[in-house]
């Protein structure tokens, strides 16, 4: 089935020409189905290419998705046009008072400030304490999942010497975890951040799972099943491209800035990346997608409910 995002969100033109199956919304409303509610909350700066990536992925599964995009109410974004965010996006205001099967929180530019030093951290908490009991399974993405990490539990992040950049190679930790089915044992996944969660920070008996890491880069995948969350702290979603624009942009800062690790041809920056993580990327979220199908409840009103 497809996925139904507004009929005139810039994503929508490019997803169409990557052949990814779209609903106007004039059909859905036609269609005596109960679409999967997932919610975006996109802290990222350039929110159309996340909307893109996202949705992309979304988009792929078998079953119907209906995407919200939701933006903090208490940041004004400063990289994404104030028209299309008029357009394309509510406020978490806005839709608190609705209940989601899925609700995904991206990453954001502010991985080096201390959690309490973001000016948005008491909003986003009250966001993660509402996702308890309004949304069925929520996915946390880089420094999202840093911050769910620490609010939940307590854990805190290690700011790196230089930033961790790279497609590095990750194990399955836990290969009968339903969200790694049908990976292969060692995949490569993006990586982009400058701090990081190790694997000592976390709790003992808190109850979260390692599903996925890496020699090199440390932690990938975590599962936090009491709160019916999956913390990500890499980038599946990355397009081909957008580590080379990092990269690009990060040596316009600073010229010394390295290499992504085991990303171009040769460790050649001027030779074309290949993306060797889309299917483990549609995979995984394929698997997230159907595990909240099997377990959401009919009725979106008893999602939250007894938890």
């Amino acid at each position: 089935m497809p996925i139904k995002i507004p009929d005139t969100l810039p994503a929508r033109a490019t997803l169409e020409a990557e052949g990814v199956v779209l609903m106007r919304e004039t059909d859905a409303t036609r269609q005596d189905i109960r679409p999967l509610r997932i919610g975006l909350l996109n802290l990222m700066p350039d929110k159309p290419k996340t909307e893109t990536q996202f949705a992309r992925l979304l988009g792929a599964t078998p079953l119907q998705v209906e995407l919200s995009l939701v933006q903090l109410a208490t940041h004004i974004s400063r990289n994404t046009s104030a028209d299309h965010l008029a357009a394309f996006y509510r406020t978490w205001d806005e839709v608190a008072h609705e209940r989601f099967d899925g609700f995904i929180i991206t990453g954001a530019s502010v991985e080096t400030l201390p959690f309490e030093g973001v000016g948005y951290w008491d909003e986003l908490r009250r966001i993660l304490d509402w996702t308890q009991e309004h949304v069925h399974s929520c996915l946390t993405i880089c420094w999202g999942a840093q911050a769910a990490l620490r609010h939940f539990h307590g854990v805190g992040k290690h700011v790196l010497a230089e930033k961790r950049s790279g497609v590095y190679a990750h194990t399955l930790v836990a290969p009968s975890s339903p969200y790694l089915r049908g990976l292969a044992d060692e995949i490569d996944v993006p990586v982009s951040r400058w701090s990081e969660v190790r694997p000592e920070d976390l709790p003992a008996g808190a109850g979260l799972k390692v599903l996925l890491e890496s020699e090199e880069a440390g932690l990938c995948l975590i599962e936090d099943p009491a709160r019916r969350s999956l913390h990500m702290f890499n980038h599946l979603e990355y397009d081909a491209t957008t580590l080379a624009e990092e990269y690009v942009r990060d040596r316009a800062k600073d010229p010394m800035t390295p290499v992504p690790a085991h990303y171009f041809p040769s460790g050649d920056s001027g030779r074309a990346p290949r993306n060797r993580w889309r299917s483990h990327a549609h995979l995984l979220f394929a698997n997230w997608i159907n595990e909240i199908y099997q377990t959401t409840p009919f009725d979106p009103r008893a999602i939250g409910r007894g938890r």
